[in-house]
């Protein structure tokens, strides 16, 4: 699980043998860990650590913990904290390339460090290299690395989105015009054409990972608040959502050559995703639009059902269930099937900070991940 959703960033762990059911009080609790400080960073994991981040005073960090203790293996300073309405610290999910961990601190600093050290390699501030405007909510978006770069959307005016060399933090290029959303982009690959998707502050577009050229935008699924999930990418199609009374549309993107276009299949409002992203699964969408957790059929839109399950809150999937996580801390398994909802364990975590928790899960070696703030559980998971 090297980076924010996943291997694929699509919400999807390879884990098989994991439990069908969990008992009456949850899975067995591995371990409980505080000090990774205030934030909704989620995790990444390689080589037995988990990857994080949270701030203190008035510092971010970059954390490493033991995955089998929870126990703190380093731990670097990245920047000033964010500070904000809806809760401090950083936000984005940490993405680990080899032997580097790339970051972006909710206050614009991008660093690579070396993944066993916390040793830094380089850093690149967003604002003061790009003059790129922190959204209301701070810099939420994790990494993604095509290739030898790293693309983000800084949000500067004629360097929204921006690519940078892993290797160094140069900048290779920067293109348009649009200000920074609170979603992670996702790659598509059209034939010998690499298309990577962002969801700006004010629109979906498509950018060439060469050169930044525009391949093709969509203006429908945005609000004027806060654009947050990630898009869904299968094939050549791609669902991007988003809440505050909106809605989410299926794209069909072509591409001939270097020429991409997407068109729009249909647009709904039964999938209004907030800061959670939906995970697909065959070919229905499992998501929380809105409040409620509702399963799609992906290729028409149309609704399998709709359940209030445990409450609004993130989702993944792994060995056919959903782990569903509300932010008001209740931990839930349910069936990932079209035919209903079907429930298999529930368990409230022991919540401290008063915030809600928008930190989103994870499996990995037979664990459930956790976090509320500073705090982070582990949960054995495995069908033993």
């Amino acid at each position: 699980w090297f980076q924010w959703r996943g291997p694929n960033r699509d919400g999807h762990s390879a884990e098989a043998g994991l439990l069908p059911a969990w008992p009456k009080s949850g899975p067995p609790q591995v371990w409980r860990a505080a000090g990774v400080g205030n934030g909704y960073s989620s995790f990444s994991t390689s080589g037995g650590r988990l990857y994080t981040l949270g701030a203190r005073a008035g510092i971010e960090y970059v954390v490493a913990l033991d995955r089998a203790t929870g126990k703190k293996v380093w731990e670097y300073q990245n920047g000033r904290r964010y500070e904000n309405d809806r809760g401090d610290g950083p936000r984005s999910t940490p993405t680990v390339d080899g032997d580097r961990l790339y970051v972006l601190g909710g206050s614009g600093d991008l660093a690579c460090l070396d993944s066993a050290t916390g040793k830094r390699v380089w850093t690149v501030n967003l604002i003061q290299k790009f003059g790129g405007v922190n959204p209301y909510w701070g810099y939420s978006e994790s990494p993604l690395v095509v290739g030898d770069r790293i693309l983000v959307n800084a949000g500067g005016s004629r360097a929204s989105i921006v690519a940078i060399s892993k290797a160094d933090g140069s900048t290779l290029w920067q293109q348009h015009n649009d200000g920074a959303g609170y979603s992670s982009p996702m790659l598509m690959r059209t034939g010998s054409l690499n298309q990577v998707i962002f969801f700006t502050d004010s629109r979906t577009l498509a950018v060439d990972p060469r050169d930044g050229r525009l391949l093709w935008s969509y203006n429908k699924a945005n609000n004027g608040t806060a654009n947050i999930a990630t898009p869904i990418v299968r094939g050549t199609r791609v669902f991007v959502s988003s809440d505050y009374g909106t809605g989410g549309a299926l794209l069909d993107v072509r591409a001939a050559g270097n020429i991409a276009t997407a068109n729009e299949i249909y647009f709904t409002r039964d999938m209004r995703n907030h800061h959670a992203s939906s995970v697909l699964v065959g070919d229905h969408l499992y998501g929380f639009s809105s409040s409620i957790l509702t399963a799609l059929a992906f290729d028409t839109g149309k609704p399998a059902w709709r359940d209030r399950s445990v409450g609004k809150g993130s989702l993944i999937f792994g060995d056919g269930r959903l782990y569903l996580y509300s932010e008001d801390g209740v931990v839930g398994l349910a069936e990932a099937s079209p035919l209903g909802y079907r429930e298999h364990g529930r368990f409230t975590i022991p919540q401290q900070s008063g915030q809600p928790t928008w930190s989103h899960p994870i499996i990995a070696g037979g664990l459930l991940i956790i976090r509320d703030q500073d705090n982070v559980f582990a949960y054995d998971v495995k069908n033993r």
